[in-house]
C-alpha cells in the first residue's frame, strides 16, 4: 500500500532549506519559525552559478546593441549581463529599456545605471504580470538575457505572439557539491526550483525519501520532485499560506500537535 501525505505528519525537529541564509537573519521569518517551534533550520544553496565568460557569448552570435530593451527576471541576470558588457566593452545607450519582473529586481539596477534616467517598466512579481507590461511595448527589439535552465513562460509567450525577440545565455546553473551532507539528515528538505531537485539526485543518486519531508515552492519545482519520484507533503504557494515560512508553518503545528 503506497504512503499518501495524510499518513506522514512525523514530529518536525530540523529543516534543510535549499537557498542561502538570508543576509538579515535575525529578521528572517525562518529565524522567527525556528524560535517559536524551537526547531532548527539550516540554509544551503544546492546549486551554484557559473558565468558565462565574453569568449564563450560570442559565439551566440548576439549584438546587444541592436536591440532596444532588455527582460530581467532575476539579480544574477542583472549581474551577469552587465558583466558581459564590462567584459566586451559595451555601454548601454540612455534610450534602452529595461523590463524587469519586480521592483525588487529594479531596485537592483541601479547597481549599473541611473534608473531615473532611464526607462524602467516593472511587473508586480510574476512573469505574466512583466508581460502585461510587454504587451503594451510591441516594436520593440527585444533581449532575454538568462541562465541554461530557465522556465518557458516568457520565451514561449514572445515566440508564440510573434515579438522581436532573441534569448541570450550569460550564465549556467549547475548543481552545487553538497557531498559533506552525505550522512546528515533532516526532517523537511525545503526546494524553490526544479534545479534544486536536480542538485538533490545529482548529488545523491540514491536518495531514499523515507520519512523525509518534502517542501516545494511554485508548480514547476512540484512537478519536478513527482517526475523525481517524490513524496510531496508542502506545497506553496497556498490560498491560506503564500510563503513557504507559513506552509511550513501550517504543517509543523499538526505535525507536532500544536493548535
Amino acid at each position: 500500500m503506497s504512503t499518501t501525505v495524510k499518513d506522514r505528519f512525523y514530529p518536525v525537529k530540523s529543516i534543510m532549506v535549499s537557498q542561502p541564509e538570508p543576509a538579515d537573519i535575525s529578521n528572517s521569518p525562518y529565524h522567527k519559525l525556528a524560535d517559536k517551534y524551537k526547531i532548527k533550520i539550516d540554509f544551503r544553496q544546492f546549486i551554484k552559478v557559473d558565468p558565462i565568460d565574453s569568449k564563450e557569448f560570442r559565439k551566440q552570435k548576439i549584438d546587444i546593441l541592436k536591440h532596444t530593451a532588455i527582460i530581467f527576471t532575476s539579480r544574477n541576470a542583472v549581474d551577469h549581463f552587465f558583466r558581459i558588457c564590462k567584459d566586451s566593452k559595451i555601454e548601454m545607450p540612455p534610450e534602452m529599456k529595461y523590463f524587469c519582473i519586480s521592483e525588487q529586481t529594479a531596485n537592483y539596477l541601479q547597481k549599473y545605471i541611473v534608473v531615473r534616467k532611464r526607462k524602467v517598466f516593472v511587473g508586480e512579481r510574476t512573469a505574466q504580470d512583466i508581460l502585461n507590461v510587454i504587451k503594451k511595448h510591441k516594436n520593440e527589439k527585444y533581449l532575454f538575457p538568462c541562465s541554461n535552465i530557465r522556465k518557458d513562460d516568457i520565451p514561449s509567450f514572445m515566440n508564440k505572439d510573434g515579438y522581436n525577440f532573441t534569448e541570450a545565455i550569460i550564465y549556467k546553473t549547475v548543481a552545487a557539491d553538497l557531498s559533506d551532507l552525505e550522512h546528515i539528515t533532516y526532517d523537511i528538505l525545503a526546494f524553490f526550483s526544479p534545479s534544486g531537485i536536480n542538485s538533490l539526485f545529482v548529488n545523491f543518486p540514491d536518495f531514499k525519501q523515507n520519512n523525509t519531508r518534502i517542501a516545494v515552492f511554485g508548480p514547476t519545482t512540484a512537478q519536478a520532485a513527482r517526475d523525481a519520484g517524490l513524496i510531496i507533503d508542502i506545497e506553496a504557494p497556498l490560498p491560506n499560506a503564500p510563503s513557504m515560512t507559513g506552509a511550513l508553518e501550517l504543517y509543523i503545528k499538526k505535525a507536532n500537535g500544536l493548535k
